[in-house]
């Protein structure tokens, strides 16, 4: 079997080396790749994910047998309808489907619908209106742009002063752009994240293991909202009885509730959590691809073949039987560049890639944000630039190896957090 891998970050690499180890993979291609991913897949730099034209291009003539698209950008856009269109097995939901991440409108709308459990909200699309509900309010709450943002659109506001220069930034300045045509403005849910996934082929469903981001910039859940600043798997916060709730009534209601809207789902439902001091799960948010950086900690996890989870999905035939195993835990920490969330430094040189991935057996390091330059060393090139991952026999073990490798590394600029899955030692 020959794979194509659309997207170039640390989750398109973690799904690279994955995909790399199954015994029916002939060959993995990249699309456009990163000079990290090269060790794993042939890279194709010219040929972007936005560009459907330029993927069915490379399918037909690398005789391409199944298409895994990494980001959400090209899913919301369309690209998996145009490979359907075409015949080639892809993994990824349609352009109807991926709305559910594409508008959180949308997303709201359809759980109210379908009785889903999730936070009180209203949606804008005029900032007057947006701030008079505000300040009616008074209080906490979150207001989240409602298109694509990176995973950046989304401000958690003590009070009304909080969310009006959140509605500043999102609908008058505009930083988002057209993702801040219009807003959700909801009720602050209170208890711990748990990112949740499921692959499924718009009938069937195989679930995966659940983990834990680190959204915010610093140390303490404290600063601005980021992509992600590390992650770990599983997590002490979802229980056996919350997830099969989580299962029950989110996941299979969700998939349920698409097909009989006319937009079956196929490929990963990513859920994002809040489980409440009682247990009660709702859904703050869905995203319709495998998350950054919670994927590096999952396939570092993951025991056994994915591959015929994403083919067996691509093509309706998925078997709920096959359940995989997993390692007992790892963590990821994300390094990031200076100005990161707001900018991103590039050109700066990466030391200790090699010392770092020597560290121990268990450490793997994914490349989110880095290039090569003319004399072949690495450099960053993002805002989320590596995603040094390690698995261990205790959440203590993997973190210690994790942060044993970060050491190594150094970039002008480089921050990351330096907590990242303390929250399971003292659960």
């Amino acid at each position: 079997m020959r794979v194509l891998v659309i997207g170039s970050g640390g989750r398109e690499h973690a799904l690279v080396w994955k995909i790399a180890q199954s015994p029916l993979v002939e060959a993995v291609l990249a699309a456009p790749g990163s000079a990290g991913m090269r060790r794993d897949a042939q890279c194709f730099p010219s040929v972007s994910g936005e560009n459907s034209a330029d993927v069915l291009d490379l399918c037909h003539k690398q005789k391409v047998d199944l298409v895994v698209i990494g980001p959400e950008q090209p899913l919301v856009a369309g690209l998996a309808d145009a490979l359907r269109e075409a015949g080639i097995a892809v993994f990824g939901p349609s352009a109807s489907a991926a709305q559910l991440e594409g508008s959180k409108r949308f997303a709201k709308e359809f759980m109210v619908r379908h009785r889903i459990p999730t936070a009180q909200f209203e949606a804008f699309s005029d900032l007057a209106k947006a701030r008079a509900y505000v300040e009616k309010l008074g209080g906490p709450c979150v207001v989240k742009a409602d298109g694509l943002a990176a995973g950046k659109g989304v401000a958690v506001c003590d009070g009304a002063p909080q969310a009006l220069a959140a509605l500043e930034e999102i609908m008058g300045a505009r930083r988002f752009g057209v993702a801040g045509d219009q807003v959700v403005i909801e009720e602050l849910l209170v208890g711990q994240e748990v990112s949740y996934y499921a692959i499924t082929d718009g009938e069937r469903m195989v679930t995966l293991a659940a983990a834990q981001d680190h959204k915010r910039v610093y140390d303490g859940d404290r600063g601005e909202n980021t992509g992600g600043m590390g992650a770990y798997s599983p997590t002490p916060a979802l229980s056996a009885a919350s997830e099969k709730r989580v299962i029950e009534e989110i996941v299979r209601p969700t998939i349920a509730g698409m097909a009989q809207d006319g937009n079956p789902f196929v490929g990963v439902l990513f859920v994002g959590l809040m489980i409440a001091p009682d247990g009660a799960p709702r859904v703050i948010e869905y995203n319709v691809r495998f998350g950054d950086p919670e994927t590096q900690p999952l396939m570092v996890r993951m025991r056994g073949d994915l591959v015929p989870l994403l083919d067996g999905a691509a093509r309706g035939k998925l078997d709920p039987a096959q359940a995989l195993d997993w390692d007992d835990t790892s963590v990821c920490v994300v390094l990031a560049s200076r100005g990161y969330p707001r900018s991103a430094s590039k050109g700066d040189r990466i030391e200790g890639l090699k010392e770092a991935a020597a560290t121990s057996a268990g450490v793997v390091i994914f490349h989110s944000g880095t290039k090569q330059d003319e004399t072949g060393a690495f450099v960053t090139n993002g805002g989320r630039v590596l995603a040094v991952t390690a698995c261990g026999a205790t959440v203590g073990e993997a973190q210690k190896r994790a942060y044993a490798a970060v050491s190594c590394i150094h970039f002008d600029g480089m921050h990351y957090r330096r907590d990242i899955a303390n929250r399971a030692m003292v659960s």
